[in-house]
């Protein structure tokens, strides 16, 4: 994760009400976001402790989870090209859902992230 947000992301974080914050608290917040020439915006909420970083997406006002494409717009908003996250799914026990339309990017801090070989999916 980049160590602290890029001043294009810095713009479009949440300043005020419940979940406020500036740019003392790096990574973590609330950031509403539009990846260009889509009419869809991005709620993103950022936290990188206890051993995680972490972005939750949720297209505002849409009864839809974020596509592809917006999770990889996101994705490039908080890491490097060459880092890995990971969707996770986990086992059912542990599910938690507080909205049925998020989708989340999670990387362990200072871990690397063992990644297939790209031919297990498909020739390029």
């Amino acid at each position: 994760m980049f160590s602290f947000p890029s001043p294009e992301l810095e713009r479009h974080r949440i300043r005020t009400g419940q979940l406020a914050s500036d740019e003392r608290f790096g990574n973590n917040g609330f950031f509403i976001v539009q990846q260009s020439g889509s009419s869809f915006v991005l709620n993103v909420i950022a936290s990188d402790g206890e051993g995680w970083e972490h972005v939750s997406v949720r297209v505002r006002g849409q009864k839809r989870c974020p596509t592809w494409d917006e999770m990889c717009y996101v994705k490039n908003l908080f890491w490097r090209p060459e880092e890995c996250v990971i969707q996770y799914h986990p086992p059912e026990e542990v599910y938690v859902t507080l909205h049925q339309y998020v989708l989340h990017l999670w990387k362990p801090i200072g871990i690397d992230i063992p990644v297939p070989d790209p031919m297990l999916v498909g020739f390029k």
